[in-house]
């Protein structure tokens, strides 16, 4: 799928190198949360820089900026991949999403501002909105805008790292959550939008407790489906902390 540079351009029509590494690390990152790029798929370099119109230096400068992002891995000698999905990656997954969710929408209940929860509201109404629709790339990346905006407004720097990787991993698994297979699944989405509502609303009352309990359901709430697609039958995948 071809990219649309859309940034400002240049009197001789062309977007400036920076702004067309800012489309291709835009379109990179969509296209892994999205799953259109497979995890643990080699990157092709050459290919990336004729599509946004790079040279190869930009593009390998990226490449180093989203494997420290935890997008994508590299090693010497290989070519780039997508950050891998395997037993070990996704078993710390679960282990740590509670933990560092709840951690960051407490912070938020303390910290947020008028200004940022007025944006949440925003980023909800579009998730329900794809929700209510068919578009299941929508909720899935609507979904990660709305933890990444309360990682923010935990106003945190030591955690905003942790959380930034965990929802990497979180979108890819959410295209199972987001995408329901039976009547049940359904209802459990929906269940997950009105967390979000009553996370908002604890958020705006700044009732931290309360905050940090409803994210705690719903992180469980989308690990029961997510688990049950990815994990081999008979692997335990602790929850309880």
């Amino acid at each position: 799928m071809k990219t649309n540079i859309v940034e400002i351009e240049r009197d001789d029509g062309q977007a400036p190198s920076q702004d067309r590494k800012a489309v291709l690390a835009q379109a990179l990152r969509h296209r892994i949360l999205s799953m259109e790029l497979a995890p643990g798929v080699s990157l092709d370099e050459v290919a990336l820089a004729e599509e946004f119109g790079l040279s190869r230096p930009p593009v390998r400068e990226l490449m180093r900026q989203m494997a420290a992002e935890g997008y994508i891995e590299l090693e010497a000698n290989r070519a780039a991949r997508v950050a891998s999905m395997n037993y070990d990656a996704l078993r710390n997954y679960f282990l740590a999403a509670p933990l560092i969710y709840v951690a960051t929408t407490k912070l938020a209940a303390t910290n947020a501002t008028p200004a940022e929860i007025d944006g949440l509201k925003r980023i909800q109404e579009r998730f329900r909105a794809a929700v209510d629709g068919s578009d299941v790339d929508e909720r899935v990346l609507a979904n990660d805008q709305f933890h990444h905006a309360i990682g923010k407004m935990a106003h945190n720097p030591y955690l905003m790292p942790s959380l930034s990787r965990l929802l990497i991993d979180h979108a890819r698994l959410g295209k199972t959550f987001y995408q329901p297979r039976d009547e049940r699944m359904d209802e459990e989405l929906a269940q997950a939008v009105q967390h979000h509502e009553e996370i908002i609303a604890a958020i705006e009352r700044r009732d931290a407790e309360a905050a940090g309990e409803i994210v705690r359901a719903h992180v469980y709430l989308a690990r029961r489906n997510m688990a049950s697609y990815v994990a081999p039958d008979g692997v335990a995948v602790p929850i309880e902390f």
